[in-house]
């Protein structure tokens, strides 16, 4: 068990999100940065898809009632464990009564903790994610409130030191991989979508100007903020499906970004789509941030892929060596 002791709203239970039910209207929701979700269950023997908290409110405390390892990655919140700080993406083991504390992050939003055995909640079509706005899955379809006690599962045999161990940031590892942020702002690679012709010269706009990060924003969408680009021609378009990382435009000229718990289907012209690799990126974007679009390809998005894939391939193969070294140690 974990017990809440302090927390902001919207901090909330999530895995790999819930597939398969897009047609009855169900969003995927999940993890706002699924790469960071993903090393944090490696690093604590986990299945890569396991239940963890994606905490984006802070300060964020909780106590642990048995011994267990955890990991924390994502935003660095200056994480302390009974008042020491420890390193950002970092697995530890823990003791039952220590207290875990997480401060805003200087830079990022999301930091996420796993726990070796995963969040034990009741799985919803297939999936333990929190659905906010459907108000189910997660810990009773709501965000964590203060005083909450949250199941975790059984754990594998999972040797981790006691000063623990961690992973490169994926922002260093793979830094040759991503365009790097120019003036604080997030440089975001998307390809030209199915009505991009629509807005003809006014089109090239998207790309040049830096948008903000509306207050607006949330798990569903990115709203985003700046001069406004109209299409050539009024148009009136059936309502399609959409997906995470569809770039909308509205009648305001203003994009939307679909995030994790997108709409399922939308009529509003798309403009872009922001390649599936970085979306974990503009999960830790903050509201008020600025983004800027960069026109990619299929061909880069794919090359992308596989070097966050070698860097994955990396910690499953690094993470098992290492605790079974470390029980051989302990046996000696």
């Amino acid at each position: 068990m974990i017990e809440v002791l302090q927390t902001g709203p919207l901090n909330t239970v999530q895995d790999l999100g819930r597939f398969g039910f897009r047609n009855a209207g169900v969003t995927s929701s999940g993890a706002m940065d699924r790469l960071a979700l993903v090393v944090g269950n490696l690093l604590v023997g986990n299945d890569e898809g396991e239940a963890a908290l994606e905490v984006q409110t802070f300060p964020f405390r909780l106590r642990f009632d048995r011994d267990m390892t955890i990991a924390i990655t994502g935003a660095d919140g200056d994480a302390r464990l009974d008042g020491r700080r420890l390193p950002p993406w970092w697995a530890i083991p823990v003791s039952s009564g220590q207290v875990l504390e997480l401060e805003t992050p200087r830079r990022s939003a999301r930091t996420y903790l796993s726990l070796a055995g995963g969040i034990d909640v009741e799985p919803v079509l297939g999936s333990r994610s929190t659905s906010l706005r459907g108000g189910f899955g997660g810990l009773e379809g709501r965000f964590l409130a203060a005083n909450d006690r949250l199941a975790i599962g059984s754990a594998r045999a999972c040797a981790v030191p006691p000063g623990g161990f961690g992973a490169v940031p994926p922002e260093a590892a793979l830094a040759e991989h991503f365009p790097a942020p120019e003036d604080d702002t997030l440089l975001v690679r998307a390809i030209p979508a199915g009505e991009y012709a629509l807005f003809a010269a006014e089109a090239e706009r998207f790309w040049t100007q830096t948008w903000k990060i509306s207050s607006q924003s949330d798990r569903t969408g990115y709203r985003l903020s700046g001069e406004p680009i109209r299409l050539a021609s009024p148009v009136e378009l059936r309502s399609h499906g959409v997906v995470p990382g569809v770039v909308q435009m509205p009648p305001s000229g203003e994009p939307i970004i679909q995030m994790s718990d997108a709409n399922t289907a939308g009529g509003y012209p798309k403009i872009a789509g922001v390649i599936d690799v970085d979306l974990w990126r503009l999960g830790q974007a903050r509201i008020g941030s600025g983004i800027r679009f960069v026109q990619s390809s299929v061909a880069e998005a794919l090359a992308a892929e596989r070097a966050v894939q070698a860097y994955l391939d990396d910690i499953r193969r690094t993470v098992p060596m290492l605790s079974q070294a470390l029980a051989a140690m302990s046996r000696r």
